[in-house]
């Protein structure tokens, strides 16, 4: 399943498909309106990764200098992309 995929999915309604991998059920979590929940998740994911989704989730949030941190953790910087932009970005990078 390819990103755009994984944002259709997310946002249809429907159950989260089966056999994605740790990273894109968050990423799909969040997409799918469970902040919370894909917060939760990513703690579970090794770093790299699992750093890039929590930065990612904090800047959804709005908190930058949480998400500062967890982009330093991942070896990014912090991104001047939309939100959208970025989570593809995630999706295709950690498929």
């Amino acid at each position: 399943m390819n990103a755009s995929q994984l944002l259709l999915s997310a946002h249809s309604g429907s159950p989260m498909p089966e056999n994605l991998n740790p990273a894109h059920q968050a990423l799909w979590t969040e997409q799918a309106g469970n902040w919370h929940l894909a917060h939760d998740m990513c703690n579970e994911i090794p770093d790299p990764a699992g750093a890039w989704i929590h930065a990612y989730l904090h800047r959804v949030e709005g908190d930058l200098s949480n998400a500062s941190y967890w982009y330093h953790r991942a070896s990014k910087e912090l991104p001047t992309c939309s939100l959208e932009q970025e989570w593809l970005q995630i999706a295709e990078a950690l498929a």
